[in-house]
């Protein structure tokens, strides 16, 4: 009832964006590049965008207010990982059916062993002699197949049995296994793991091992708050991921209870964001749309140019409620800004909008000691997530005389239990490099290449 009732609510607020529009369904499929079909199952809560991304450029379309995008983000993290759990379960139901051996089948395998051992053992001393023939004649000792052939059989029959017990056994030791669902990794994930479905990571299967071994969990101290060497790493991806939630007493005792998904190339607009490119003109590709710009980036080794637009969903992994106590800079180095070419996001002659989103931060990169201070007018932090209640932060980090690699840093806390997460670019630190004095281009629609241009 939770992914219906979650799903229902997503497409509620998007039908709500489509009416408020005015637009028809073929209108809208056509400027976001998808089926009409596709937009309807949307609309309808038929369907849910496995990422974000299409859910954002539809309601920018639609001309939704920033409360209502932060809004339409928190429906879709719900409903999409409602429909993850409900895959999820769905799948371990099946394999517990299909692969759980019963005693049955333990029985059939004995018995099979059994009858195998029956079949392949030679015949005995009475076989050789048929029962009819008359009294036969004393001899001196007894033929030579009797005492080689029964100490034969007895061998035989001795190491069939053996099988047989080892095959028991290992179906017994199986059993439990089984039952557990992959040994209790879809029920938790240890204290050193924040995943992301998505960079989608598609990193999530080396993630998930990542995230279970002994290395990358955080300790416990006595009193149940989590080692500051226990801090975990957020990474980074397209999508919004889901943190499995934690099983029994000793899962919640150990385990992290939140997750931070990164998109570290998101856009407050497509003007707002240039990229250093050590590259001509010539050899720069167009600008990508949103989200294709992780791979536009990585493509070309770019680096974020004045300043850089992070991203931040935060959710916790279960229902009780997490506090987020603060978040702290931290820089790995700072030098000289890159002497590269500056490339602008926006298009030539193409206006562009958007406004300050809630949950807003502004980092000076050039500071001596950086801090994340609220946007004028919002309040920072604490604040509260819960499985159910995730927030959204929006991070501009500025670098106007310096190329600076730096993360992030967030302290929580959960009952007695407490934490940092580290959050950084998939395990690599953000770069941001200031870009004055650099040549700048835009990009010309009508000459289709870049050409050189100062953002106004």
């Amino acid at each position: 009832m939770a992914v219906v009732d979650e799903t229902a609510d997503f497409a509620a607020l998007i039908r709500e964006f489509k009416d408020r529009s005015g637009l028809s369904y073929g209108v809208l499929a056509k400027r976001l590049h998808m089926s009409t079909s596709t937009l309807h199952r949307y609309c309808n809560g038929d369907a849910v965008p496995t990422e974000y991304a299409p859910v954002e450029r539809f309601a920018r379309l639609c001309k939704a207010t920033p409360d209502e995008l932060v809004e339409a983000h928190r429906r879709w993290i719900l409903a999409d990982g409602a429909r993850q759990r409900e895959r999820k379960s769905a799948a371990t139901a099946t394999t517990t059916t299909t692969e759980t051996p019963t005693a049955a089948t333990a029985t059939t395998a004995v018995t099979e062993a059994a009858t195998v051992s029956g079949a392949t053992s030679a015949p005995t001393p009475e076989a050789d002699f048929p029962s009819a023939a008359p009294e036969p004649t004393p001899l001196p000792a007894p033929e030579p197949a009797v005492p080689v052939t029964a100490p034969r059989n007895r061998r035989r029959t001795a190491l069939f049995a053996a099988a047989a017990v080892a095959v028991v056994l290992a179906a017994t030791a199986l059993v439990p296994h089984l039952v557990s669902g992959n040994g209790g990794g879809d029920r938790k994930q240890e204290a050193g793991s924040v995943t992301s479905a998505g960079h989608g990571t598609p990193s999530s299967s080396a993630s998930a091992k990542s995230a279970s071994s002994p290395s990358a969990s955080a300790s416990a101290s006595p009193s149940g708050s989590a080692s500051p060497s226990g801090s975990a790493t957020a990474t980074s991806g397209a999508s919004a991921s889901t943190g499995a939630k934690s099983g029994g007493a000793a899962d919640v005792a150990a385990g992290v209870p939140l997750t931070v998904t990164t998109r570290p190339y998101a856009w407050e607009s497509p003007c707002s964001q240039t990229y250093l490119v050590d590259r001509d003109a010539a050899k720069v590709p167009p600008p990508p749309t949103e989200q294709d710009a992780p791979s536009w980036v990585s493509a070309l080794g770019a680096v974020s140019a004045g300043s850089q637009f992070l991203e931040l969903t935060v959710q916790g992994t279960g229902q009780e409620t997490v506090v987020l106590q603060s978040l702290n800079v931290r820089v790995v180095d700072s030098g000289a800004p890159l002497a590269w070419n500056a490339y602008a996001m926006g298009y030539v002659g193409v206006g562009c909008g958007g406004g300050v989103p809630t949950h807003s931060f502004d980092i000076g990169l050039d500071a001596a000691r950086p801090v994340a201070t609220p946007k004028s007018g919002q309040t920072g932090l604490p604040y509260k997530v819960s499985e159910s209640e995730p927030e959204v932060l929006y991070i501009t980090a500025a670098a106007a005389s310096h190329d600076v690699r730096w993360y992030l840093e967030l302290a929580w806390s959960s009952g007695t239990r407490k934490g940092v997460l580290r959050i950084d670019d998939q395990g690599k630190p953000f770069r941001t490099s200031g870009m004055s004095g650099r040549p700048q281009y835009g990009y010309s629609l009508e000459d289709s290449d870049w050409v050189p241009h100062q953002a106004d």
